[in-house]
């Protein structure tokens, strides 16, 4: 089943982490397919649930457009909006409602109405806002900050997270209430390096793409190179995929891309959870304060990683120096946001936080500056000629 799901304009879209395309070639990706045409023909509230870069956006736009609903879709990131202004985007606001609020405006569940609004990395709002976004589910309307007045709603939502949703309600990060209200219709969508049967069409769909914008035809791939493509793990998933293709077509010689014109520079290997040895055996000495640490000396085989933390703190305590939990939080942020090539959303993942965390201690630690403008990377999708007013 080649079923190729792309965005409407794909052509044109700019770099972005999401995945462009998706195919259905593999069994599991068939059944997959099958399972969400079906929740598609109900009314019912979905959950997906995946890594970054897999197709959760194209799942979202596949059940919209199976629905047989008449209004627009609407993919927001929830990731992407500052915690003071994701509140006014969702559900809008009144004039005056805050300071800057010069007239009224429609949140995405307005501009969503008769349509499916698609919000992405749900696991990063707060509680407050999931308290409203609860509230909001389960009486089909919203009120706009600074309105008493309801306005009722016919809004599908599918919600998306890369986000352990059982561990963050074990956390008390997420509401166990809304979690049962967005998982009626659960799915789960696998990394790429389990439904290998993808790989290889997907692989050449991105060269006929990239092939026609360099002119370039009939490049084709190896048996060396499909054999490298089939073997890596794609920690970066279909996403990963794409610039692979892209940067080999840009290095291959006579229309063949080789297996060394892979650049396959995943940071972790995921069969038997094991770390290439580049990383391994890689030297970073943070310093703060003073102290420095070896990672390649913590990185020794001969005992525990728990035992060779708890060596480490005990010796940064008996030193007698400040700062020992500043020390030991910047090292964390530090190392894991470079281990992540610098990826906010791979490296909360990592950490086991939410994006939102994870940028309050980027910007303690001087990592990312304040002045990032809000909201400047949501992914938002309104029809052509629709804007909110």
């Amino acid at each position: 089943m080649n079923k190729l799901l792309t965005f409407p304009d794909n052509q044109n879209m700019i770099l972005s982490i999401r995945a462009k395309a998706m195919m259905f070639n593999d069994p599991r990706s068939a059944a997959l397919l099958l399972q969400v045409e079906r929740i598609a023909r109900s009314e019912a509230t979905a959950l997906i649930i995946s890594e970054t870069g897999t197709g959760k956006e194209l799942v979202a736009r596949h059940i919209h457009n199976h629905s047989g609903r008449k209004g627009p879709f609407i993919a927001v990131n929830c990731g992407a909006f500052s915690e003071t202004l994701i509140d006014a985007e969702l559900f809008g606001h009144e004039s005056g409602a805050f300071t800057g609020a010069t007239q009224s405006r429609s949140g995405w569940f307005e501009a969503a109405n008769g349509g499916t609004l698609f919000l992405d990395e749900i696991g990063d709002l707060s509680l407050a806002l999931q308290v409203k976004l609860l509230r909001v589910l389960q009486e089909r309307q919203v009120v706009r900050l600074g309105s008493r007045k309801p306005i009722p709603l016919d809004v599908r939502l599918v919600a998306a997270t890369n986000v352990d949703l059982h561990k963050a309600i074990e956390a008390e990060h997420f509401r166990s209430d809304l979690y049962y209200r967005l998982s009626v219709a659960t799915i789960n969508l696998p990394p790429l390096f389990e439904r290998t049967g993808d790989i290889l069409p997907l692989a050449y769909h991105f060269i006929a793409i990239y092939g026609e914008k360099m002119k370039l035809d009939n490049v084709r791939l190896s048996s060396e190179a499909e054999t490298a493509l089939l073997q890596y793990d794609w920690p970066g998933n279909i996403r990963e995929l794409e610039n692979v293709i892209h940067f080999a077509l840009i290095v291959c010689r006579d229309k063949v891309i080789v297996a060394e014109d892979l650049k396959l520079a995943g940071a972790a290997r995921r069969r038997g959870s094991t770390i290439s040895p580049a990383v391994a055996t890689q030297t970073y000495t943070p310093e703060v304060q003073g102290h420095a640490v070896n990672m390649t000396q913590a990185a020794t085989p001969e005992a525990s990683l728990k035992d060779r933390l708890q060596t480490l703190i005990v010796e940064s305590i008996e030193t007698g120096d400040a700062g020992v939990f500043e020390f030991f939080e910047q090292t964390l942020i530090h190392t894991a946001f470079n281990f992540c090539a610098q990826n906010q959303v791979q490296t909360a993942k990592l950490l086991g936080i939410s994006r939102n965390i994870l940028r309050t201690h980027l910007k303690h630690h001087g990592l990312i500056g304040f002045d990032i403008e809000a909201g400047q990377h949501a992914d938002v999708n309104l029809p052509q000629g629709m804007a909110i007013q």
